[in-house]
């Protein structure tokens, strides 16, 4: 979609298995930072958050790591060099599982992975059947790492049941349960006090070795309607489940995201098109797939980027028609396009640099920029013929007087885009300032070559449209000696 930029920020995304604690997670987190500030002395100090909420309760068993770095002027290594260090040391870490993130250039900066495809089922049971053979060959692809879904079935989960006649032989209502339970687990607050000039919550809450253990709560008492205290462990049942973490839909069909990361070398696009592969290899037919996030983007904007560049086309096409009066100078002078394309797709190749939506961008732009070369030859040659000149000798004349004229403008053009692909922060520019530089360059080169050649094809000579005029004697008096 777009080069990543030097923004000196990685973010780390961590999960621990479902229905881990926040202690739990705590401590796994604190071993992660530990190993990235010994191997990335470029990050100050990291950021941990544990359970983040963006609009929504967070999760104990997620969290991130942000690592800002020092300013790129102050570090030797990169911000991809840096990434790629981190991916290598996520391995060694065990309990949790982490993968890095780079803000992308355009887009949230919150974004999850480049790749996320989106699986969308006929049934939620056809769903949760296919996802595990998905992420199999999603993991063992070289292409693709660090992919995860957001389907889990795997969230522990403990179902408690009331024995309502036993309840009510004890005089006890559900009601109390309910709030036994919930004063001696969900962290109420009560209310505050003051102490030594400073404000206090007041929470109820059992003692944490109390709790650790979901049949702990069969320990807890309930005063009945006599005032004594009967144990839970008489009125309810427990019972032990494994459920899914959240149940997502996609356009109204019941769906799964896999988002995965991109191993070294690879770019978004092939990173679609391997998951394509593997759904080819792995999913019905009665299975759709779609994509999401920066994935989407990418489909979107090459799309319209195709558009766009015919349109341009056509609407040189026909300005340059309108101005000629004529349909076979312009297509003389759009064949310096396809000059521009190849110089612009070399220059990109040579410097390795991806055809993205910045390049692509550039190259729109040498629609208009290189077909100014052809104008100037064209259009000396038509003044040329109408002076009486062959076509051919009319061109020649045309190319060697507009030599200097195509040189002068396309350097300064040359020049004035050359700052936009250098510069702190130009990983993005870089690929429009070399193709349209590159194409430029190329294109002015054959320009000289090609476009008369071409014209002494195509163009027509102007003799051979006048017609013979016969001047009467009242005609020939009008005119001045």
């Amino acid at each position: 979609l777009s080069p990543l930029e030097d923004r000196s920020n990685i973010r780390v995304s961590v999960s621990a298995p479902e229905g881990a604690t926040f202690e739990y997670t705590e401590r796994y987190m604190t071993e992660l930072t530990n190993l990235l500030m010994d191997s990335v002395p470029e990050v100050p100090a990291p950021i941990e958050i544990i359970a983040p909420s963006f609009g929504r309760p967070g999760l104990t068993n997620t969290g991130v790591v942000n690592l800002y770095l020092s300013q790129p002027s102050t570090r030797d290594r990169t911000q991809q060099q840096v990434f790629d260090v981190v991916s290598r040391n996520l391995n060694s870490i065990t309990g949790i599982r982490a993968f890095p993130i780079q803000p992308p250039t355009i887009g949230s900066r919150f974004a999850r992975q480049p790749v996320q495809f989106v699986i969308q089922a006929p049934n939620y049971d056809k769903l949760v059947e296919v996802l595990p053979k998905f992420l199999e060959e999603a993991n063992k692809s070289s292409v693709l790492q660090f992919a995860d879904a957001d389907l889990k079935i795997n969230k522990p989960e403990v179902s408690l049941s009331i024995d309502r006649e036993k309840a009510n032989l004890h005089g006890v209502s559900t009601i109390d349960i309910a709030r036994t339970l919930q004063s001696a687990l969900s962290g109420l607050r009560y209310g505050y006090y003051i102490y030594n000039g400073k404000q206090y919550q007041v929470i109820g809450q059992v003692e944490r070795q109390n709790r650790d253990n979901p049949y702990d709560v069969r320990y807890l008492y309930v005063k009945n309607n006599e005032g004594n205290l009967i144990q839970l462990d008489n009125l309810i049942k427990l019972e032990e489940t494994v459920t899914a973490t959240s149940r997502e839909r996609y356009n109204r069909y019941i769906s799964a995201t896999v988002s995965s990361g991109l191993a070294p070398g690879f770019t978004i696009g092939d990173g679609i098109n391997e998951m394509e592969r593997i759904a080819d290899l792995t999913l019905e037919e009665n299975f759709s797939t779609a994509l999401s996030g920066e994935a989407k983007d990418y489909e979107e904007s090459s799309s319209s980027l195709v558009f766009i560049f015919i349109f341009a086309l056509l609407v040189v096409f026909l300005v340059l028609s309108a101005q000629f009066e004529s349909f076979i100078d312009p297509f003389i002078i759009m064949f310096t396009v396809p000059l521009a394309l190849t110089g612009a797709v070399l220059s990109l190749w040579i410097f390795d640099q991806t055809l993205n939506v910045f390049s692509q961008i550039g190259i729109i732009m040498l629609i208009g920029l290189v077909t100014k070369n052809a104008i100037l030859i064209v259009e000396f040659s038509n003044q040329k013929k109408l002076a009486g000149l062959p076509k051919l000798e009319a061109v020649k004349e045309g190319a060697v007087a507009r030599f200097r004229p195509i040189l002068m403008t396309t350097f300064s053009t040359v020049l004035g885009i050359t700052p936009i692909a250098v510069g702190a922060g130009a990983e993005s520019r870089t690929s429009l300032g070399i193709a349209v530089v590159g194409g430029i360059m190329f294109a002015t080169f054959l320009t000289l070559f090609i476009v008369p050649a071409v014209y002494s094809y195509f163009s027509r000579e102007v003799t051979e449209n006048i017609e013979e005029y016969e001047f009467s004697e009242s005609d020939l008096a009008e005119i001045p000696d």
